[in-house]
């Protein structure tokens, strides 16, 4: 994530809380993501979850995981967890609810082999299920209100193929407390459902500091 002055990363908190309460008075909670990407206007530094990296949590995880086979990621956003999985040798497959990001992702890396598609969370084609090695989910089911992220979070599971894993990073929430978002931090005991009935094969709680803050993280895998 983007190291920003304190007034900057203010400004694009203010800026994305309201557009995402705007979204939810219309009744269309997860709108906000394409009018941010789309009225950034090219420019990534009005993306605050964007660096031109991978996630390094993910990056971690795939150490010593040769690829095999069909990678889908989440909510792709501009590309750079796709980006890095299909340099690793995945065959990628990487969506995103916004046409604008899905536009932007393939033009930054349109030398690369990956398919990038504009698809919703809850309205995935049905020919995805039980389809995918490997599942990626960073920081999306944490940028969605609660409504939503508990119709969507069980979606993740069925994607997987025999044999395959999912993998979700995000921030957590130890407070105790709702947190006013986005993002909202999820709780433990929301993070161990993500996987539903699968097998849970590490669960990691890094803590990292961003502009001054002391951040706590998840990463989780689990296995079909």
């Amino acid at each position: 994530m983007k190291e920003y002055s304190q007034d900057k990363l203010e400004l694009l908190r203010a800026r994305i809380l309201e557009m995402a309460r705007e979204a939810e008075s219309k009744s269309d909670p997860l709108i906000w993501f394409e009018e941010l990407y789309k009225s950034s206007e090219g420019n990534e530094e009005m993306i605050p979850w964007s660096n031109g990296e991978p996630n390094h949590l993910l990056v971690e995880w795939l150490e010593g995981k040769p690829p095999q086979g069909r990678a889908l990621v989440v909510g792709c956003g501009l590309g750079e967890d796709a980006a890095y999985l299909s340099k690793l040798g995945w065959k990628v497959t990487a969506f995103d609810i916004s046409p604008t990001a899905i536009r932007w992702a393939s033009e930054t890396y349109g030398s690369l082999d990956i398919e990038w598609r504009v698809e919703d969370l809850l309205k995935l084609p049905m020919e995805w299920q039980h389809r995918w090695d490997l599942v990626v989910e960073v920081h999306i089911l944490q940028a969605i209100p609660e409504e939503v992220r508990v119709v969507a979070a069980p979606v993740l599971p069925s994607l997987l193929a025999p044999g395959g894993r999912l993998v979700s990073v995000g921030r957590v929430n130890n407070s105790g407390v709702e947190i006013t978002g986005p993002p909202w931090p999820l709780n433990r005991e929301f993070i161990s459902s993500i996987g539903g009935d699968l097998e849970n094969t590490s669960f990691d709680l890094p803590t990292e500091s961003i502009n001054g803050e002391e951040i706590q993280r998840y990463i989780s895998s689990w296995k079909n």
